[in-house]
């Protein structure tokens, strides 16, 4: 810092969408009423000791892929297609399809390393209203993204291993609590050991696959319990009858969505950029690694059950299809013996990873005064953790787990966080068409994405998206519910989050007599320091009726919206 220094500098939260601050001490920083923004703040920085690498980064996506859908899934898939080929091809298409979208974050990413994910990209293109597209993905991310799923199968399957023939009901769904309890109580107290335990466990789930995948070579070999299923005789022969769809462009359709949902959590790492140690590069690496092994897994592994399962038992199987897998491998004791525990363990890494990553999300949210009572939710009071935004998780997570009674409705409400995902990554792909194609925006990456490559992205997620809303062949109630429920409040949830825009930015400050204001800086330790203020309206600049919650320039600022500026003292 130079001995002459010029007057402190005026900014709001928002400022900082198209700038940062170098080279300033929080004292230096007065917020819109001259007050410095040092008292009563709070501070963000993550020691080094803490940061991810690579390896953890691998792993933080490793966990969240790599739940119970590859050892469940590839049953319903090769029922509604009724070919081997095809089903295989399927497998290897979503995989291509999950790497443009990786391609897509990628370019987002290497331009905003921060942590948020989707949140950063989207109020990048989206910013205009102020806030609409940030409260729309809050609700989703808050409300649906939430633990419960692989939570309560942690519970099912425990009980399971344990030999309890019926694992649903309350004693899954106690342990599934616990499951989440305990997860966060490691997250928030001891940092370290959530991830070395994640770590841990996305090294047992690729020790795992590569079991199925060298067992399925030994099959192709001979080397199993059952005779041959001749399932490679002719691989794009349809299979008709009981317990097949038969093809056609529904069930097709179906499989596709199965297939693609068994793939999500690639973007995990994306969340906590800000944790990675020098973001841009293990991102760069991670990713990538993480989608084309799990690929490469995945379609290795179906590959594997059908050398060893034959066709009309796959089809029909109303168990887990690792366990059909395992039975023709090993026996029946083996079988009963190992599995269970086996998908007990991935179901709590995917639960580690995923609450790791979505309380972030969360304290990004509350950083910049979307939720309510945002400064609580993101201290990281006591530990020097997000504590709070992990409680916030555990929350919604508990409240999912025990509030619905068992039957559909509570399947409905643990399968429905991830529709309208669709949504938001298909405009994610359309925000970066948009930045192309714009001049004005001046988009900048180190990524370039190849255009087609995000066009198919789009297209992909508006297929996610619409598909669900397609009448299906049978029964229009066959999981208890309406075809059409699913989509339908998963797109309500959405709207809800404009609701919630409309009264927390229009209608509370209108009666209220304040506007919002979440006050930002980033010191030369990378350090963030954020504040949380109600500005009266009587103390706004109403000269030009400005309000605190748009952008407003800062002497100093780039004019570049895809890259921070400078201001010196």
């Amino acid at each position: 810092m130079g001995t002459d220094r010029k007057r402190p500098v005026p900014l709001a939260y928002r400022d900082l969408d198209a700038t940062s601050i170098s080279s300033v001490a929080a004292s230096d920083i007065l917020d819109v009423n001259g007050v410095p923004i040092a008292e009563d703040s709070l501070e963000y920085a993550v020691p080094e000791s803490r940061k991810i690498g690579v390896t953890g980064a691998v792993f933080l996506i490793l966990n969240k892929m790599i739940g119970t859908g590859i050892f469940s899934t590839p049953s319903s898939i090769f029922a509604s297609t009724g070919s081997v080929g095809i089903c295989l091809l399927m497998w290897a298409v979503a995989g291509l399809l999950t790497l443009s979208g990786l391609s897509v974050y990628l370019e987002f990413g290497l331009a905003i390393p921060k942590s948020g994910g989707e949140k950063n990209y989207l109020e990048r293109v989206y910013r205009q209203p102020v806030h609409l597209v940030t409260s729309v993905f809050a609700v989703q991310m808050v409300l649906l993204g939430f633990s419960a799923g692989n939570s309560l199968a942690f519970g099912r399957y425990v009980l399971l291993a344990l030999g309890y023939d019926l694992p649903d009901g309350w004693p899954a769904r106690a342990i599934a609590v616990l499951c989440i309890t305990f997860v966060i109580f490691l997250h928030a107290v001891l940092p370290k050991w959530g991830l070395r335990l994640t770590n841990a466990l996305g090294v047992f789930k690729v020790v795992v696959l590569l079991l199925i995948v060298f067992s399925g070579f030994a099959a192709l070999a001979g080397h199993r319990r059952v005779p041959d299923p001749h399932n490679f005789d002719d691989i794009w022969s349809i299979e008709k009858g009981d317990g097949f769809g038969g093809g056609g462009a529904y069930a097709y359709a179906t499989a596709l969505l199965q297939v693609v949902y068994s793939y999500k959590g690639w973007e995990n790492a994306n969340y906590v950029m800000g944790e990675l140690k020098h973001p841009k590069r293990t991102l760069s690496i991670a990713a990538p690694l993480a989608v084309v092994g799990v690929t490469i897994l995945y379609v290795l592994a179906n590959v594997a059950y059908f050398a060893a399962i034959p066709k009309t038992e796959l089809a029909k199987s109303e168990v887990i299809v690792a366990g059909l897998f395992f039975r023709n491998m090993f026996g029946e004791s083996a079988a009963a013996r190992s599995l269970p525990a086996l998908v007990a363990l991935s179901n709590i890494g995917n639960v580690l990873a995923v609450s790791f990553t979505h309380s972030r999300v969360n304290q990004e949210l509350a950083k910049e005064g979307i939720l309510p009572g945002s400064k609580f939710w993101a201290s990281t009071k006591p530990f020097s953790t997000p504590a709070a935004s992990l409680l916030l998780h555990w929350i919604v997570t508990v409240i999912v787990l025990v509030g619905p009674p068992p039957g559909p409705a509570y399947n409905f409400l643990v399968n429905l966080y991830t529709y309208p995902g669709a949504w938001i990554n298909g405009l994610v792909a359309g925000g970066l068409i948009y930045l192309r194609f714009s001049e004005t925006e001046r988009w900048s990456s180190p990524w370039r994405t190849w255009l087609p490559v995000v066009f198919i992205y789009l297209c992909l997620n508006l297929f996610l998206a619409i598909t669900p809303f397609i009448p299906p062949n049978d029964d229009w109630n066959a999981d208890g519910y309406p075809y059409y429920a699913f989509p339908l409040v998963g797109t309500g949830v959405l709207g809800l989050g404009a609701v919630y825009w409309a009264v927390w930015t229009k209608v509370l400050p209108r009666f209220g007599g304040y506007e919002l204001v979440a006050e930002k800086i980033v010191d030369e330790t990378g350090a963030e320091i954020v504040r949380y203020r109600k500005i009266s309206a009587t103390d706004t600049p109403s000269a030009e009726g400005e309000s605190l919650l748009r952008p407003r320039p800062v002497a100093g600022a780039s004019a570049d919206h895809g890259s921070y500026g400078t201001i010196t003292a």
